[in-house]
């Protein structure tokens, strides 16, 4: 799920920095320590949404940098257990396909792509249903469920499912609401 957050820190702002416009100065700051981070309580964090406030200077003494207190906005993406989602197959493995959704991938084990066997085509690297025909590829567009979350400092691990109604690869899914 995306969000916007507000958050409280402190930036240091060093030597090199003073003279120059203080809010892109903080801002430049911020990008650099947060946007692209993973915090199992935030999330994935995407970028600096906005810069709401910045307190007084002060300086420590033996440092040469200004420490402002700052109020800013976050743009996060936490995923949640069953939520659904939309992504897009990245790579296939013989043990399931990666789906990219957004910041980051989730897997679909061959046991939750479908009811069918699946079998794994080495020379075309798809997955397919032995019965049914259907096959999965990179680049195909699908709409899976969170079933496992692994949320730890620095890392996620994102098991999916599409073995539940209205769930599958995006073609898959209107043949069934067509009744194909």
């Amino acid at each position: 799920m995306f969000k916007v957050i507000q958050i409280r820190d402190t930036a240091r702002v060093p030597p090199n920095k003073f003279g120059g416009d203080l809010n892109e100065s903080i801002a430049d700051i911020l990008r650099t320590q947060y946007e692209g981070t993973w915090d199992k309580d935030l999330g994935f964090i995407l970028a600096i949404h906005k810069i709401t406030r910045v307190g007084d200077g002060k300086i420590v003494p033996g440092d040469g940098s200004a420490y402002y207190d700052t109020d800013f906005e976050l743009l996060t993406y936490l995923p949640k257990l069953y939520e659904v989602v939309e992504g897009e197959v990245e790579e296939i493995t013989e043990f399931g396909a990666f789906v990219r959704l957004g910041p980051i991938d989730g897997l679909v084990h061959v046991s939750q792509l479908t009811n069918d066997f699946i079998n794994y085509d080495k020379k075309t690297n798809t997955l397919a249903g032995k019965e049914s025909g259907r096959g999965l590829k990179a680049g195909d567009k699908v709409r899976a469920r969170i079933v496992t979350l692994s949320l730890k400092r620095g890392s996620a691990k994102i098991g999916l499912t599409m073995r539940q109604p209205y769930l599958g690869k995006l073609d898959w899914i209107a043949e069934e609401k067509k009744g194909g």
